[in-house]
């Protein structure tokens, strides 16, 4: 890797050069990730303890948790470290990791979502079946070949950058390092580049986003002969889960579907706020935290863990 640079370390987006404008945005940061790894840790605490909360779907949310944990790790506590301290520099071996775990995770998530959107489709409509379409050999192959295809995705794509040449402006305008605004740091020809990330996204992004919406379109069509109370209930579970997917992938897709020439603009920045931060601040509390059982099963173990406390 340090052959094929000039460039020694890359630096990050300077948010502002107003001090507290920048410690607001740290502020914001902090308490943003801070939630998150509560949410998501009461979520990982609750399906462990409790036993009743030992099925497949609990299975599935307890993973999606550590690994939301996991991917907002990897962006959120340097952007603060950022805005307070100003040093914004990162070096090629740290941007190289942060690609590959930005990749890793956010590829894996959305293998995750897709799996959940097939468990919620048999669960409501196949129930009689669900015991044996979706058992714990099920679950534990899923998992594993979510990692591991994630593992693969990142690999291929984080080599692919890495082995170009940097020799022009090593500032990234991004509150952490991403392929697209890497590519057009790149002296070197990207057209390979854009192309396998093109052909990557319309192959796992849209074949999971296909698969997703003809899960719910399914739901929906047996949601309809339910009664009218049982219907609300679905829709307003199954609505937000569709949310939360479409604006991961919208926002990913925008992000890296853009041409490298295109300059960097603050929207940019947005969206990849809404696709590295947003969805593992959203998930415990769509998926997990508006359910009734999970509501009662962190009831129990906040109060048990109170009671232990006092004594």
């Amino acid at each position: 890797m340090a052959n094929s640079t000039m460039v020694t370390e890359f630096l990050l987006m300077d948010f502002s050069d107003v001090l507290e404008l920048r410690i607001l945005l740290a502020f914001c940061f902090l308490l943003t990730y801070l939630a998150t790894l509560l949410g998501n840790l009461l979520i990982v605490t609750t399906t462990t303890l409790d036993q009743k909360l030992y099925t497949p779907m609990y299975f599935f949310l307890r993973n999606l948790s550590i690994l939301d944990m996991c991917y907002v790790s990897v962006t959120v506590p340097n952007a603060c470290v950022n805005c307070i301290t100003e040093n914004r520099a990162i070096s090629v071996t740290g941007c190289a990791t942060q690609v590959f775990l930005v990749f890793w995770f956010a590829s894996t998530e959305l293998l995750f979502l897709t799996i959940m959107a097939h468990d919620r489709y048999v669960a409501i409509c196949q129930p009689l079946h669900y015991s044996v379409v979706i058992n714990s050999l099920f679950c534990v192959r899923m998992t594993l070949i979510s990692t591991l295809c994630g593992l693969i995705y990142a690999s291929v794509h984080t080599g692919n950058t890495f082995r170009l040449s940097f020799c022009q402006s090593n500032v990234i305008h991004q509150f952490f390092c991403d392929i697209p605004s890497l590519l057009r740091l790149s002296c070197s020809d990207t057209f390979n580049n854009e192309i396998l990330i093109l052909i990557s996204a319309i192959g796992m992004g849209g074949c999971c986003f296909i698969f997703i919406a003809v899960s719910y379109v399914r739901i929906f069509s047996t949601v309809l002969k339910f009664p009218a109370r049982e219907q609300g209930k679905a829709f307003s579970t199954c609505v937000p889960h569709i949310l939360v997917v479409s604006i991961f992938l919208s926002s990913g897709a925008y992000v890296y579907m853009k041409r490298s020439v295109t300059s960097d603009t603050i929207l940019d920045t947005i969206l990849s706020i809404f696709y590295t931060v947003v969805p593992p601040f959203l998930n415990p509390i769509i998926y997990s935290l508006r359910n009734k059982q999970v509501k009662e099963a962190v009831s129990k173990v906040i109060l048990r863990n109170f009671c232990l406390g006092k004594l």
